[in-house]
């Protein structure tokens, strides 16, 4: 799924057996982007709605903010990393 080989950035090659497999690099940065979101998210509900914001709907709109961001930014580096290369996936991640 990698868009790296397409736009001519890889050039096919395994990468070294000591870098993060991809399904890990994925889970991290989602993991990390997911607070970041949440916070963006509740700050710009907190701007939106200025004194009529309330508990719910600061919290909806925080649980948007992680979903959205971690997923996006899960699906960035699954299309532009390296380590999500195909033939990378094929030799470094373990499947369960």
């Amino acid at each position: 799924m990698a868009l790296r080989r397409m736009l001519g950035f890889s050039d096919g090659e395994l990468m070294r057996s000591d870098a993060k497999p991809c399904s890990r690099l994925m889970r991290h940065t989602a993991g990390v982007f997911s607070v970041g979101g949440a916070l963006g998210f509740w700050i710009l509900c907190r701007l939106h709605y200025g004194p009529r914001v309330n508990v719910p709907r600061s919290l909806r709109w925080a649980g948007t903010g992680a979903i959205t961001v971690s997923a996006g930014t899960a699906l960035l580096v699954r299309l532009f990393s390296p380590e999500c290369e195909p033939q990378n996936i094929e030799a470094y991640d373990k499947k369960k």
